[in-house]
């Protein structure tokens, strides 16, 4: 089941600073980002084992959930917000605004048979 997290952040006059740092319950393997999306869906997966982290560092974008159980929709509209995305997560991700950047920390290095493209429903 996804978690949406509040990411520790430091504000003064010079600007802010977002800190993640023993809050991400995996070790880093893997980090991209998407930008330039059209009204394209993105995603529309879920994994055998990686786990993601997913933080939209600029603009906005939607993160649609089904975990088998129920579906969820997630905004993520600010840098200090945070969605955890589990194996068992058919996530897609779509209404990117423009200028967007998605921001994603994952738990394994790139395998294309860690993939499955089946949704549940």
């Amino acid at each position: 089941m996804p978690k949406l997290i509040h990411i520790n952040s430091f504000h003064d006059k010079r600007g802010s600073l977002s800190v993640l740092e023993k809050n991400i319950p995996f070790d880093i393997k893997r980090v991209f980002y998407i930008y330039n999306v059209d009204d394209s869906v993105r995603g529309k997966h879920r994994h055998h084992k990686t786990i993601q982290a997913a933080i939209c560092i600029h603009g906005s974008c939607k993160i649609g959930n089904d975990n088998g159980k129920e579906i969820e929709e997630f905004v993520l509209d600010h840098p200090e917000k945070c969605l955890f995305l589990y194996p068992e997560d058919y996530h897609w991700m779509y209404e990117f605004s423009k200028n967007a950047v998605l921001l994603v920390l994952a738990s394994e290095y790139y395998d294309p048979n860690d993939y499955i493209y089946e949704p549940y429903r």
